[in-house]
């Protein structure tokens, strides 16, 4: 079992900045994924941006001039960074985590809410 605890999240006003923080516990597998979802009112969630162990990157068209992921390994913590915020940014962000080549063994955080007023 892997346990993801999210933080940072909040009310801001458009154009600010919020880092989000997700740690990773349990039974980590060394090589793995982590990352950030969201999901906004009446929308399906969508990725935000993952990162591997590695370090390798993959941050959605909509954010990436704005959000950055990192990521320290010990202990497994993931962050997002948000840079001038829009009210669209609003939405429920999910910390997300599975193992690099094992199948369904996808974890989810509870989630925090991040607020965006214009």
């Amino acid at each position: 079992q892997v346990q993801l605890v999210e933080s940072g999240g909040g009310l801001v006003q458009a154009g600010g900045s919020l880092r989000l923080a997700c740690a990773a516990s349990g039974s980590i597998y060394s090589a793995n994924v982590m990352g950030w979802y969201r999901q906004a009112p009446g929308k399906q969630r969508e990725r935000v941006a993952i990162i591997t162990s590695g370090g390798s990157r993959n941050v959605a068209d909509s954010v990436k001039d704005r959000f950055t992921i990192s990521r320290d390994n010990a202990p497994n913590t993931v962050y997002l960074q948000m840079n001038s915020l829009k009210p669209e940014d609003t939405a429920v962000y999910y910390c997300y985590y599975r193992p690099i080549g094992l199948s369904g063994m996808d974890y989810w955080g509870k989630g925090t809410l991040v607020t965006v007023s214009s």
